[in-house]
């Protein structure tokens, strides 16, 4: 059974389901930034999915990426599995923005995370929700 990682749980806000991937908001306001988890049991590692699994992650993660760039205004998309912190096979896809707090450096540790108030939440769901309608299931 999937389970979340406790991690991920804290510091994000749940968006809904591709047919692989759970997608999650990271809660920080500084950036757009979601994260791309496959619902597979014990996967820390790119290579421990199977084919089938590994396509449908490249898949998703490109259309999300796609997506956001035009929908967020993207200078530059990074796109990137660290897992350092958090054991469980998650997958980063950032909105770069030239004048965003970290340009052109990684987000990582420049910054405190800026928690997101409900209304901002609710305006990125609405926007996403505009672009995101085929093979997406968003959480109520």
């Amino acid at each position: 059974m999937f389970v979340l990682d406790s991690r991920l749980q804290q510091d994000t806000v749940p968006l809904g389901d591709f047919p692989l991937c759970r997608l999650l908001l990271m809660n920080d306001a500084h950036y757009p930034w979601f994260i791309l988890v496959p619902r597979r049991e014990e996967i820390s590692e790119l290579f421990q999915l199977d084919a089938d699994d590994q396509q449908a992650l490249w898949q998703e993660a490109t259309l999300l990426a796609e997506t956001l760039k035009d929908t967020f205004a993207a200078d530059k998309m990074n796109v990137a599995t660290l897992g350092n912190m958090v054991n469980q096979l998650h997958m980063h896809v950032i909105v770069r923005r030239r004048e965003d707090a970290a340009w052109p450096a990684p987000v990582w540790g420049k910054l405190p995370a800026q928690p997101y108030g409900e209304e901002q939440v609710a305006a990125i769901k609405a926007k996403l929700r505009l672009v995101l309608t085929d093979n997406f299931c968003f959480e109520e």
